[in-house]
C-alpha cells in the first residue's frame, strides 16, 4: 500500500512495473540505491505481447540469474525452428551462441512476476494500482518526481530520478516532452491466441503470401499462434459484429492454410487478441532527471517479437548509466548521453530491418532480411554477453 501523504524521496521512480520497470528497477536496487516502481495495473497480470524471447533476452535473463526461475516456471526451452515457405520446410536446432542454446515464450503474467519478485528481492518498493498523471519539475525544468492517485487517494512523490518504463503509450514520455529522434509509418497489423492440443515440437514460422505466422510453445501446453499482416489486409478481413474468433481463424487460413489445418486439432484456450498502426519510432531517451526504456522510450512493428529483449537490453543500459550519477563516478549529462548513445546505436539494425519486413517483400526479399535478422540477434546477444556482469542476488 502507498501512503499518500509521504513525504519520502527516493533515488529512482520508476513508472511501469513490466519487464523494463522491473529490470531497471532490481538491477539498481542491488546496487544499493533506493527504488520505488509504480505500476496502474495489479501485477503479475497478462498484457498484450506475444511474449518470444530471443537470444539476446535469453543471456541477458541468465546474466542476472533469472533464465533458471523462468524454466522452472514451466516454460518449456525452445531448441528447434522450422520455417516454412513456399512448400518447403526447413528444420534447424538452436545453436550454443553467446552462452545460449535456447528459445524462451513465458507467459507475460509468469516473467513480469519473477522480474518484479527479483526486483522487490533485492530491496526495490512496488506500489500498483497507481495511476501516475505527469511528473513534477524543479524551476530550472529539472524532473522532481511525479504526481497521480492512488487507491488511497491522491500521490505527489519525489526522486532524484524518474523513469519511465510506461509502454509505447508513456505518459512520461508525453510530460517530459521527449521528442521523436526518428519515426516510420507504421504497417502491419498483429493478432494472436493461444490453443493446446498437439504437441507443439518448437518454434514454426509460416511465410505466406504478404503474411507471416507462427507458433511459440509456451506454458501449461498451450501455444501462442499468431499471423501478422499489412494493416489493410487485415481490415479488409473482419467482418463487422463477428466474433474475434471467427476472425481470427479466417486470417490464419488466409495466411497459411497449412497452419489452419494444424490447428483443426487443437483446443482454443483463448480469444483473439492483437493490435493495427503501432508506430516505428525511436524517442529522446533522457533529460534532465528523466529517462525512458523500453517502449517508452523506442517502438517498432511486433513482426519481429523482439520487444522483451529490446527492454531487456536497455534496462541494462540504463542502470548502469543511472546508477554512475548516483554514486558520482560520473557526470549525469556524460553517463545519460552514453545511455543514449548506446541505445540508439543497438536498436538501429533490428529497427531498420524490422521495418523493412514490415512492408511484406516478396517471399526471396523476405527470407533475405530473415537471415539478415538472425545475424543481428547473435551479434546483440554476443555483445550482451561480453558487457561485465552487474551484481547478482546474494544466495
Amino acid at each position: 500500500m502507498l501512503n499518500p501523504s509521504t513525504q519520502r524521496a527516493y533515488d529512482v521512480i520508476v513508472v511501469g512495473g513490466r519487464c523494463a520497470g522491473a529490470s531497471t528497477a532490481m538491477l539498481l536496487a542491488r546496487r544499493g540505491h533506493d527504488v520505488l516502481v509504480l505500476d496502474r495495473t495489479s501485477l503479475p497480470s497478462d498484457t498484450l505481447s506475444t511474449h518470444s524471447i530471443a537470444r539476446g533476452g535469453a543471456v541477458q535473463l541468465q546474466r542476472w540469474g533469472l533464465l533458471d526461475a523462468v524454466l522452472a516456471s514451466g516454460a518449456p526451452p525452445l531448441r528447434r525452428v522450422v520455417f516454412h515457405a513456399g512448400g518447403t520446410s526447413v528444420a534447424r536446432q538452436i545453436k550454443d551462441r553467446a552462452g545460449v542454446d535456447l528459445a524462451v515464450a513465458p507467459r507475460r503474467r509468469i516473467l513480469d512476476g519473477i522480474l518484479a519478485d527479483a526486483a522487490t528481492a533485492a530491496g526495490a518498493d512496488l506500489a500498483t494500482r497507481v495511476r501516475v498523471d505527469g511528473t513534477s519539475r524543479a524551476d530550472d525544468g529539472r524532473v522532481t518526481g511525479i504526481y497521480g492517485r492512488a487507491e488511497e487517494g491522491p500521490v505527489e512523490l519525489r526522486a532524484r530520478f524518474v523513469i519511465g518504463a510506461d509502454g509505447v503509450r508513456s505518459r512520461i514520455a508525453r510530460s517530459v516532452g521527449a521528442w521523436t529522434l526518428l519515426s516510420r509509418r507504421p504497417s502491419g497489423a498483429t493478432h494472436y491466441g493461444y490453443f493446446a492440443g498437439p504437441q507443439w515440437d518448437g518454434i514454426e514460422y509460416f511465410l505466406g503470401d504478404r503474411s507471416f505466422s507462427g507458433i511459440f510453445p509456451t506454458h501449461h501446453g498451450d501455444a501462442c499462434i499468431w499471423v501478422c499482416l499489412p494493416a489493410e489486409d487485415a481490415a479488409k478481413l473482419r467482418q463487422p459484429g463477428e466474433p474475434t474468433d471467427v476472425t481470427f481463424d479466417r486470417m490464419i487460413h488466409h495466411a497459411s492454410p497449412h497452419l489452419a489445418e494444424r490447428l483443426q486439432d487443437a483446443q482454443r484456450t483463448s480469444a483473439m487478441r492483437g493490435a493495427s498502426g503501432l508506430p516505428n519510432h525511436i524517442l529522446q531517451a533522457t533529460g534532465p532527471g528523466w529517462a525512458l526504456v523500453g517502449d517508452a522510450g523506442y517502438h517498432r512493428d511486433p513482426i519481429t517479437g523482439h520487444g522483451i529483449t529490446d527492454a531487456l537490453r536497455d534496462a541494462e543500459l540504463l542502470a548502469d548509466a543511472v546508477d554512475a550519477t548516483l554514486s558520482g563516478a560520473q557526470e549525469e549529462t556524460v553517463a545519460m548521453a552514453a545511455y543514449q548513445d548506446q541505445r540508439d546505436r543497438m536498436i538501429r539494425p533490428i529497427f531498420d530491418l524490422t521495418y523493412q519486413l514490415g512492408r511484406f517483400p516478396d517471399a526471396a526479399r523476405f527470407v533475405e532480411l530473415q537471415r539478415e535478422l538472425s545475424h543481428a540477434i547473435d551479434a546483440e546477444a554476443t555483445e550482451l554477453a561480453e558487457r561485465p556482469l552487474p551484481l547478482t542476488p546474494v544466495t
